[in-house]
C-alpha cells in the first residue's frame, strides 16, 4: 500500500459528537472499501441527565468519517448489530485492526446502564467484519479476570499478535495475551504493575516500540526494543495545550504510525473544573490530534502545532 500525504493540516478540536457531545476513546481505521478514514469512538452521553455516572454507560460506538486526511469529519451514526443480549447495554473503547480481508474489533462491554463505576463485570468482546458495517460476534474473551477493558492489539515481529488491556481486578494494571490467529487468546500475565492506569496503546516509531498509558494526569510513556521489556520514557499531554478546546489532560489515546511519522488522537474535557461537578460543561469532550516525534531518545508530543493531515492510501 503506497501512501500519499494529504495537504494542509488538521483543526482543533478535531471532532465533537453532534448528538451527545461526549466523543471519547477514539480509534482510527482506514476503510478500504470506501477510501476514507473512520474514527470509531465511545459515544458518551454528555448531554444526558441522570443518576451518578449513568452518562458514561449505555454508550454506543459513534462513527465519524474523513475523506480529506482528517481536515474535516462527518458524523455518520453508530455501529449497529453489536448486542449479544437484550436491553440497553454499554460499549467502550473499541480497537479495530485489519488482517487477511477482515476487520477485527475488540470492544469493552458492560451489561446494562450502571449508575456507579464499580460492582459490575467488564468484558472484552470480539467481532469481525468485511466492511466495518456488518459485524459478526465471535466471542467473549477469557482473560485474566472479568474486569477487563481497553484492548490494544499489535502484530508481533516474529508472528502472531499481542493484546494489551487493563485488568481492574488486578490493580488496574496492564496485562497481555497472545494469539496466533486473533481468535484464541492465551494470557501471558502483567506487563505494567507500577501504578494504576488504563488505555494502553502500542506502536513503533524511530526504531523503537512505544507504549502510552492513560494516567488520568497525562499519558505515561514507555519504550521497548522487543515488546517484552519496557522502561519509563516520561509523560506527554500532561499540560494544557493552547489550541481551541485543548485544555486539561489528554485522555485515552490512539496512535497512527506510518513510516517515520506518527499522529496521536486523544480526547479532552476542556470545560472540566477539578473537584467540581459542573454538569454538562464538565462532561463534554473533544477529540484532538497532534504529531509525535522522537527527539534525543524521548517521545515528544507537538501539542500546540496543528498536525499535518493523515496519509491517504492510494490503493489498498
Amino acid at each position: 500500500m503506497s501512501l500519499q500525504p494529504a495537504q494542509n493540516s488538521m483543526k482543533a478540536p478535531l471532532f465533537r459528537d453532534p448528538i451527545y457531545d461526549g466523543a471519547a476513546d477514539p480509534v482510527m481505521v482506514w476503510n478500504r472499501e470506501l477510501k476514507e478514514w473512520w474514527m470509531v469512538y465511545t459515544n458518551r452521553r454528555a448531554t444526558a441527565e441522570g443518576a451518578g455516572v449513568a452518562w458514561v454507560h449505555g454508550t454506543d460506538l459513534g462513527v465519524a468519517v474523513s475523506r480529506d486526511g482528517g481536515q474535516s469529519w462527518l458524523y455518520r451514526g453508530i455501529l449497529e448489530g453489536l448486542d449479544v443480549e437484550w436491553g440497553r447495554n454499554t460499549f467502550w473503547a473499541p480497537e479495530i485492526i485489519y488482517n487477511n480481508g477482515l476487520y477485527h474489533m475488540y470492544v469493552s462491554y458492560i451489561q446494562g446502564v450502571p449508575i456507579q463505576w464499580a460492582g459490575h463485570k467488564r468484558e472484552i468482546l470480539h467481532y469481525t467484519s468485511a466492511d466495518l458495517l456488518a459485524w459478526q460476534f465471535e466471542a467473549k474473551l477469557a482473560l485474566s479476570s472479568d474486569r477487563v477493558i481497553d484492548a490494544c492489539v499489535e502484530e508481533l515481529p516474529g508472528g502472531g499478535f499481542r493484546m494489551w488491556y487493563k485488568d481492574e481486578a488486578n490493580g488496574s494494571h496492564t496485562y497481555a495475551a497472545d494469539s496466533e490467529d486473533l481468535y484464541t487468546w492465551r494470557v501471558t500475565g502483567p506487563v505494567m504493575e507500577t501504578h494504576a492506569h488504563e488505555g494502553a496503546n502500542v506502536f513503533s516509531l524511530g526504531g523503537s516500540y512505544w507504549m502510552i498509558v492513560d494516567e488520568w494526569k497525562g499519558q505515561g510513556v514507555y519504550r521497548s526494543a522487543d515488546l517484552e521489556h519496557w522502561e519509563r520514557n516520561g509523560q506527554i499531554l500532561a499540560e494544557s495545550g493552547s489550541r481551541e478546546d485543548d485544555r486539561g489532560f489528554g485522555f485515552h489515546a490512539d496512535v497512527v504510525a506510518v513510516g517515520e511519522r506518527a499522529w496521536i488522537f486523544y480526547f479532552t474535557h476542556p470545560g472540566r473544573v477539578p473537584g467540581v461537578d459542573n454538569g454538562y460543561e464538565g462532561r463534554r469532550s473533544s477529540i484532538q490530534a497532534a504529531e509525535l516525534v522522537v527527539e534525543d531518545g524521548q517521545l515528544v508530543c507537538r501539542r500546540d502545532i496543528p498536525p499535518v493531515c493523515l496519509p491517504v492510501p492510494e490503493q489498498s
